[in-house]
C-alpha cells in the first residue's frame, strides 16, 4: 500500500509541476507578439506612405495639367483677340 501511496505522491507532483506557470516562457511569447505587432504596425505605415506619396504625384500631376489647360484657354482667347 505504501508503493501505491508513494507513486500516487509522485504522479500528483508532476501533474501539479506541469500545472505551473512558466513566467519567463509567458514573458518570452509576450514580447514576441508585442514585436510583430509592431512590425505590423510599422509596414502598414510603409504602405500608407507610399500610398500618400503616389498621391502627391497625382495631384502634382492634376495641377500641371490644369496649369497647362488655362494656358491653352488664354493663348485661344489671345488668338481669337488678334484676328
Amino acid at each position: 500500500m505504501k508503493k501505491v501511496a508513494i507513486v500516487t505522491v509522485a504522479v500528483l507532483a508532476l501533474g501539479l509541476a506541469a500545472c505551473n506557470k512558466n513566467n519567463a516562457e509567458n514573458n518570452a511569447a509576450n514580447e514576441t507578439a508585442v514585436e510583430n505587432t509592431a512590425a505590423t504596425d510599422v509596414n502598414a505605415a510603409t504602405g500608407n506612405a507610399g500610398a500618400t506619396a503616389n498621391a502627391d504625384q497625382a495631384l502634382n500631376a492634376a495641377g500641371t495639367a490644369t496649369n497647362a489647360a488655362g494656358n491653352a484657354v488664354a493663348n485661344a482667347q489671345n488668338a481669337v483677340e488678334n484676328k
